[in-house]
């Protein structure tokens, strides 16, 4: 069995590649862990690679790895990148550094109100339905523009981009399509928010089967899972 370090540096290894494939330096983009249903043991042997972002879907179980590894606090990043109803909006606010899946203005206002002020603000990211299908949460392209402006003018949160969890492609030539659409809606809202957002750099598209497809049109962080911790039963 390949350990969590060994797939770690694979990982990289396809970032970096792919940066290179793309004219990009590999610092430009963001290794982000998904560690959804592995234990604070794998987020541990992670940690100990040399890993320091972690992603998760499910807010419960976040908070009790968050819990569990209380003592490497300020050296993780946690990232909410799962479905958020508005009654648990409030240990998100108070326990993530990031949320990329904020899909309608009430939950940003929710999580912008329960911001604790002895916290930096909450860095966030629109999700957007970007393959249009009737299953995935996510706003429509048409909506962002709206949505956006009123969440960059939430006092503590800091909207930094977009993200989108596409349509599954078997080639890249066609995954990259959903990828280039999120990278255009990002420049169009760059364009219209201009000093409103001034932070807004973040493209978090990209998972273990599509990395390279994301990284070509732009990727900022791209969220990896099974090709590092291995498939969920």
């Amino acid at each position: 069995m390949v350990s969590i370090p060994t797939r770690l540096e694979q990982t990289r290894a396809r970032i970096a590649a792919a940066c290179n494939a793309a004219h990009r330096p590999p610092d430009s983009v963001q290794l982000l862990a998904v560690s959804k249903t592995f234990g604070a043991d794998a987020v541990q042997q992670a940690f100990d690679a040399g890993q320091r972002a972690f992603g998760e879907n499910y807010i419960q179980e976040a908070l009790a790895k968050i819990d569990a590894l209380a003592a490497l606090r300020t050296q993780l990043q946690w990232h909410l990148i799962g479905p958020i109803q508005s009654n648990k909006s409030r240990p998100v606010a108070e326990s993530f550094d990031w949320v990329h899946s904020v899909d309608r203005l009430k939950i940003a206002q929710r999580l912008s109100d329960q911001r604790p002020p002895t916290l930096p603000p909450l860095q966030v990211c629109l999700q957007v339905n970007i393959s249009g299908e009737a299953s995935k949460s996510g706003l429509t392209p048409a909506e962002l523009p709206e949505v956006a402006r009123a969440v960059a003018a939430l006092p503590r949160l800091v909207l930094r981009g977009l993200m989108a969890i596409p349509e599954p492609a078997q080639d890249e030539a066609a995954q990259r399509v959903p990828h280039r659409a999120l990278r255009g809606l990002l420049d169009e809202l760059r364009a219209r928010l201009g000093h409103q957002a001034p932070q807004l750099d973040t493209l978090s598209m990209g998972m273990s089967a599509d990395l390279e497809a994301a990284i070509a049109e732009g990727a900022t962080i791209v969220r990896v899972g099974t090709a590092i911790f291995g498939g969920r039963g």
